[in-house]
């Protein structure tokens, strides 16, 4: 069975910089897409960015474009969320998940089978 544990979550200042891990086990994440998503206080649970590994095909929320970038590495089997210009909405556990697929990837939850079991980020000054 797929397991994913996430990494790199920890506080920062406005403006700055984490860099986010997703590390699989079990299988591997080629023919899978993996999403980033988000818990906020008092928020809905949103998606943030994901990735088809198979093609490299990324989509992103609009709320993190230009910001936040998704990326993975086959031979580490982990996928990766780098964020910069960090806000203090971006506050948030963040969670990876994967699903099997090979077309274009899609934010909503719902669907996804596997889960890590989050990261807190705290951006505040």
């Amino acid at each position: 069975q797929l397991q994913l544990v996430e990494s790199g979550g920890g506080f920062v200042q406005p403006g700055g910089s984490l860099r986010l891990s997703c590390a699989a086990s079990g299988r591997a994440l080629d023919s899978h897409a993996v999403g980033w998503f988000r818990q906020a206080p008092g928020k809905e649970h949103e998606g943030v960015t994901c990735l088809t590994t198979s093609s490299g095909d990324t989509n992103y929320a609009d709320s993190v474009k230009g910001r936040f970038t998704i990326s993975s590495d086959s031979a580490k089997n982990t996928v990766y969320l780098q964020m910069h210009r960090l806000k203090p909405e971006d506050t948030a556990v963040y969670y990876c998940a994967a699903v099997r697929l090979f077309g274009p990837c899609f934010f909503s939850g719902g669907h996804y089978p596997y889960w890590g079991q989050g990261t807190q980020v705290t951006v505040s000054s």
